[in-house]
């Protein structure tokens, strides 16, 4: 077979079409997104905090000296001392495990329990849909704050039951957004092709709806974990979550407020510390739905 020697006919070897799946298409948006990247710094910043919290504090967070009662930041105490005396660097420091711990688990079992509301009310349809909705109505008609708070106050103040009212009020927030995810996902063409084989409706759903709907979620909960780290530390500074002495840093909020003019460092860098955290999600939340939601690619 002879190759043609004209310039605009020879054959192009050795080259292929590079194809680029999603996942990685959006990592790359996201990378490019400057926002975006600085966010997820301080969601790494404070995760790598809480992880190495006991080498990173140079006391422990219930170490008391009551000589040592609202010292102002020094080189001994960075973020200067509590009116018990404790460093609130400490505190600080050992308080990312916890805002970060509830953060987490209350989003995680959020998303369990809404995103199998949220299928089976899509997927099924009729009188399913119409309770599940109805009931998630219910809900958002409360606000999420005065919700949590009456739930706390059923369950009992504690750093546990705060976690299952966060939990529980932002269920509806994932149900509603995977049962519309899912309306549109079962009329694609490979779900109705699925039934037609005579593939399990259990098989379906978390094979090819699930998976299908999974950008969404991933956006929603990394925002849904900043909201959740806010209303941890509105609840510990109602006394309804963490208990003494754990450093939750709306708890510590709540013991310093006393001092607000007389030591002011005390209410300062708790809540520098929930502003950046929640900056960080934020920051980070937008970057992923840019990079996720191709209606706001260019």
């Amino acid at each position: 077979m002879e190759l043609s020697t004209q310039k605009n006919d020879q054959p192009i070897i050795g080259t292929e079409e590079k194809v680029v799946s999603p996942w990685l298409e959006a990592w790359i948006s996201f990378k490019k997104n400057k926002l975006a990247v600085i966010g997820a710094f301080i969601v790494i910043f404070f995760i790598l905090v809480a992880i190495f919290a006991p080498l990173i504090a140079p006391y422990t967070f219930k170490e008391q000296m009551l000589s040592n009662r609202l010292l102002p930041p020094s080189s001994d105490h960075w973020f200067g001392t509590d009116d018990f005396g404790r460093d609130i660097f400490s505190r600080v420091v050992y308080g990312a495990r916890i805002s970060l711990w509830v953060g987490f688990l209350a989003v995680l079992g959020s998303i369990v329990v809404g995103c199998l509301l949220g299928i089976l009310a899509g997927y099924y349809g009729k009188w399913v849909d119409a309770i599940i909705s109805r009931t998630f109505d219910i809900m958002l008609a409360f606000p999420s704050i005065l919700l949590a708070i009456a739930i706390v106050a059923v369950l009992g103040p504690s750093l546990r039951n705060a976690l299952i009212a966060i939990a529980i009020i932002n269920i509806p927030n994932f149900g509603r957004l995977i049962r519309s995810r899912v309306l549109t996902v079962k009329q694609e063409e490979y779900i109705m092709a699925a039934k037609a084989v005579g593939m399990k409706n259990s098989r379906i759903l978390f094979h090819h709806v699930l998976p299908n709907s999974m950008a969404p979620i991933i956006v929603q909960g990394t925002l849904a974990i900043a909201t959740a780290i806010i209303e941890a530390a509105a609840l510990g500074f109602l006394g309804l979550g963490a208990e003494a002495p754990n450093p939750e840093w709306g708890k510590m909020l709540a013991d310093a407020r006393t001092f607000l003019i007389q030591a002011p460092w005390t209410m300062i860098f708790p809540g520098l510390a929930i502003m950046l955290t929640v900056l960080g999600f934020n920051l980070m939340g937008d970057g992923l739905r840019d990079a996720l939601d191709p209606r706001m690619k260019n």
